[in-house]
């Protein structure tokens, strides 16, 4: 594997890193574009309630979505230093346990998902005229949930393998059924929420399906045996590495589930307003989220053959690159928000106040490029209980208590409560500054064992 466009311990650090970059922030364009059609669809041939239903309803789906991708994290970093290490022999085994322990976790989430869908509705304070609308987009999800999981968890597995073209793939094709689905069930059928929600659990089954025949047809540098599909030693290993991650994900999402409850309680339209404002979001950090990714595999490899300082020149090149890119975004979300909120809505109370939150999260796009370079570095270097204790000073210490701060002032805007986010950033930037020269000499220690 030396060498090749797959090896990321040899040859130009920003060639090979944007080569790697590219398709994965083409999946997450998709992504969010995949997210975006229901708002859009949805405001555009639903009902406001419709609006607000899929907005509070993907933020409860989101919350497993996040929680799954963190623990695939453990599993991109293991596969990743395995490779590093040349030890690809032990990789079957990884999916093997792979296999096992995520179909467990699909059944336990589903039961959760369809049996408690009205208590986090009223949990989340969505306004009383979209309840049933948020409950039936969570139950319908929550059934098809085993697709949304099956789907996170095969794209961690190829961009630990070096392969991040696949996970390209298997969105594109996701998007593509999403949005023949949309149209179908929202625009032609007047489905409104529901429609959305099964639009959304049809093209995640369709992906999985076509993605395993793809997979059939790859040159994969492991095997997997169905003697390597039971409870082995290397669920724990990913674990160890993932479950720190998931649980910043999970305590990071229910900030942002509290985050909507605030907001929700302020009306209908700042409600409506708020879910714009979140797709439009998803949007915003394509660039940060590619460099985590991205830069969690590149420093794994380079971890596991012991190139540190290339894995340090690697976190750089990101934190360069993500905010060069990030300027000009930050700009459009603050001078052109209202342009941009009127693509997925025509109503103009809702527009005005997905505006009024971009303006005050907009600096987000620049900060989180260099927080989310460190984040992935830490990651690749195995250290995910720091990332999850950074995560969770975040959340805790600034984007929550200025979110609700904000949000009880008599003269409460959605711009002063979008504000939140950057802070906490800022916050984060500090304290990773702290520990990246706090461990810098036990990187460079030749033969060590990082442990999260």
């Amino acid at each position: 594997m030396e060498g090749t466009a797959n090896d990321f311990t040899t040859g130009s650090i920003p060639k090979k890193l944007i080569g790697f970059m590219i398709p994965i922030l083409g999946a997450l364009i998709l992504q969010a574009m995949y997210g975006a059609v229901d708002i859009l669809v949805v405001g555009q041939f639903g009902t406001k309630e419709g609006i607000s239903g899929v907005s509070t309803g993907s933020s409860i789906v989101n919350l497993v979505i996040f929680t799954v991708a963190g623990l695939a994290m453990g599993i991109t970093v293991l596969i990743g230093r395995y490779i590093g290490e040349r030890k690809e022999d032990r990789i079957g085994k990884v999916i093997g346990g792979t296999i096992i322990f995520f179909a467990a976790l699909s059944v336990i989430v589903a039961v959760c998902m369809l049996v408690f869908a009205r208590p986090l509705a009223y949990l989340m304070q969505a306004p009383k005229e979209a309840v049933d609308a948020t409950v039936l987009y969570v139950r319908i999800c929550g059934g098809g949930i085993f697709f949304i999981i099956a789907y996170n968890v095969i794209s961690s597995i190829f961009r630990g393998l070096g392969n991040s073209k696949l996970p390209l793939i298997f969105v594109a094709i996701a998007c593509v059924t999403n949005i023949i689905g949309d149209l179908i069930f929202v625009a032609a059928l007047k489905l409104d929420v529901a429609g959305a929600a099964l639009a959304t659990v049809i093209a995640q089954a369709v992906s999985v399906a076509l993605s395993l025949v793809i997979i059939r047809r790859q040159s994969l540098p492991f095997k997997l045996t169905r003697a390597d599909i039971h409870i082995n030693s290397e669920i724990k290993n990913f674990l160890k590495i993932g479950s720190p991650i998931a649980l910043q994900e999970i305590l990071t999402e229910i900030s942002f589930l509290a985050l909507c409850a605030f907001i929700n309680r302020l009306g209908l339209d700042e409600s409506s307003g708020y879910g714009v404002a979140s797709k439009i979001v998803s949007f915003v950090m394509l660039i940060p989220s590619s460099l985590m990714q991205s830069m969690a595999s590149f420093i794994s490899q380079n971890v596991g053959a012991g190139k540190e300082n290339r894995a340090k020149k690697a976190m750089a090149t990101g934190m360069l690159l993500g905010a060069s890119i990030g300027v000009i975004i930050s700009a459009l979300a603050f001078f052109k928000g209202d342009l941009l909120a009127s693509v997925f809505s025509g109503d103009k109370d809702v527009v005005a106040c997905a505006a009024d939150y971009l303006k005050g999260f907009s600096i987000e796009a620049v900060v989180t490029c260099i927080l989310f370079s460190f984040i992935g570095y830490f990651n690749g270097h195995g250290l995910t209980l720091w990332v999850m204790c950074q995560g969770i000073a975040q959340t805790f210490l600034v984007r929550l208590p200025v979110s609700f701060i904000m949000s009880i002032q008599p003269d409460a805007t959605l711009t002063m409560i979008g504000i939140a986010a950057p802070l906490a950033t800022l916050f984060g930037i500090a304290i990773n500054i702290i520990m990246f020269f706090v461990m810098r000499k036990r990187f460079e220690k030749p033969d060590r064992v990082l442990k999260g």
